[in-house]
C-alpha cells in the first residue's frame, strides 16, 4: 500500500506539463486537487484548456476547480505590461504573474482548502530554501521565480525538474489518455499575446506615431514609426542616413518619441543597477553569475545592495541590457535572487 504525502494543490493548464506533474504527483503518493486559473480574456482559450483539464481530472479521479483570477491579472500583470512599454522600458510578465498570481492568488486559494503543498508543471527544482535549475536546462524556468516571496518556497513541488522535455513527451506517449498531449504544440512565454506584444499595445493607444532617431549626442539621424514597436537591442525598423554599419537601439525616450541608436559596440554595458530586490538569502555583498534576460547566458558578477538597489558589476560585458527587465543571480545552479533592472 502506498503511503500517502497528503494533499497539493495543482495549477493545471490543460497542457502536457502540468498534465504529467499530476500523473506523477500521484504515483509518488499525492492527493491531488487541481486548480485552472482564467488569467485572460482571450476568445476561446479558457473553454478550450479547461475542457482539457477536466477530462484529464477525470481520467486521474481528482477534482479540478475553476478559478476566475483574470481581474487580478489585469490589474497586477496585464496593466503593468502595458503600462511598461508606454514608460519605454521591456517589462517581463511572466517573472510579475508568477510572484503575485500563481505564487501569490493560489497559495490564497490553497490556503482556503486547508492545503499546504503547491504544485505546477514549471521546469525547476526546489528543496524548500532555494529554487534551483532544471536538470534540462533547454527548457529552465527558474528564472521566472527569481521575484517570487521566499516563504512560500516550503510549500513549493516541481515534478518535472529533473526531466528531460523528451522524457515527458516519451511518458505521455505511452499513457493512452495522454498521447494527444504529446504531440501538442508548446504554448507561447507570454499567454495573452497571440503574435506579437505591440498587437496587444495598439488595443490602448496609438503607438505608430513616428518620431526622430538620434545618436548617443542627440543628433537627428533618421527616423522611425513609433517608439513603442523598438526595445533594446532590435536593429530594424528604423532609418538612419548614410549608415554603412548595421544599427542597434540603445535607448528609449518615451517622453520625446525618440529612439536613440548606435553601432553594436555601444550595446555592450559593464555594469547596472537594479531595484525591486528580492533575495532567498541575506547577502548585502556577493559574487554569483547573473542573466539578464530569460533567453542569454549567465556573467559572472559582484553585487552590492544599499538599501532598496543594488549595483551589479559584470567580469565581462553583456549586450542589450534593458531597463524593466529582470535580472536572476545565481550561485552554481542555485537561484538567490533577482530585480528589476533601473
Amino acid at each position: 500500500m502506498m503511503f500517502k504525502k497528503g494533499k497539493v494543490l495543482l495549477g493545471m493548464s490543460g497542457g502536457l506539463d502540468s498534465t504529467v506533474a499530476a500523473v506523477l504527483l500521484q504515483k509518488d503518493g499525492y492527493d491531488v486537487v487541481g486548480v485552472y486559473m482564467k488569467l485572460h480574456h482571450k476568445e476561446g482559450y479558457h473553454e478550450e484548456n479547461y475542457e482539457k483539464a477536466k477530462k484529464i481530472a477525470n481520467y486521474l479521479g481528482i477534482d479540478v476547480h475553476f478559478l476566475d483570477l483574470s481581474k487580478e491579472f489585469k490589474d497586477d500583470v496585464y496593466d503593468y505590461f502595458v503600462q511598461s512599454y508606454k514608460d519605454g522600458l521591456t517589462p517581463n510578465p511572466c517573472v510579475m504573474c508568477n510572484r503575485t498570481i500563481k505564487f501569490g492568488k493560489m497559495i490564497e486559494f490553497a490556503d482556503s482548502l486547508n492545503i499546504d503543498k503547491i504544485s505546477t508543471g514549471h521546469y525547476c527544482k526546489c528543496d524548500g530554501n532555494y529554487i534551483y535549475m532544471a536538470r534540462d536546462e533547454t527548457k529552465d524556468q527558474s528564472y521566472f521565480l527569481c521575484e517570487v516571496d521566499k516563504k512560500v518556497l516550503p510549500r513549493l513541488i516541481f515534478p518535472l525538474g529533473d526531466l528531460l522535455k523528451d522524457d515527458i513527451r516519451e511518458y505521455a506517449s505511452n499513457i493512452e489518455i495522454l498521447k494527444s498531449f504529446a504531440k501538442q504544440k508548446e504554448s507561447t512565454e507570454i499567454c495573452f499575446v497571440e503574435n506579437s506584444y505591440d498587437e496587444v499595445l495598439a488595443k490602448y493607444m496609438d503607438i505608430d506615431i513616428a518620431g526622430d532617431t538620434v545618436d548617443k549626442d542627440g543628433n537627428v539621424v533618421g527616423t522611425h514609426k513609433g517608439y513603442m514597436h523598438y526595445t533594446i537591442g532590435k536593429r530594424r525598423g528604423f532609418t538612419v542616413d548614410g549608415a554603412h554599419d548595421p544599427h542597434f537601439v540603445l535607448e528609449i525616450k518615451p517622453k520625446e518619441n525618440q529612439i536613440v541608436v548606435g553601432k553594436k559596440e555601444e550595446l555592450a554595458e559593464n555594469s547596472f543597477y537594479i531595484k525591486d530586490i528580492n533575495m532567498f538569502e541575506e547577502l548585502k555583498e556577493f559574487k554569483s553569475m547573473v542573466k539578464v534576460r530569460f533567453r542569454t547566458r549567465a556573467v559572472a558578477c559582484s553585487v552590492k545592495i544599499e538599501d532598496d538597489k543594488a549595483k551589479v558589476i559584470l567580469d565581462e560585458p553583456v549586450y542589450g541590457l534593458a531597463k524593466g527587465q529582470i535580472s536572476a543571480f545565481y550561485m552554481e545552479d542555485r537561484l538567490i535572487g533577482g530585480g528589476v533592472i533601473c
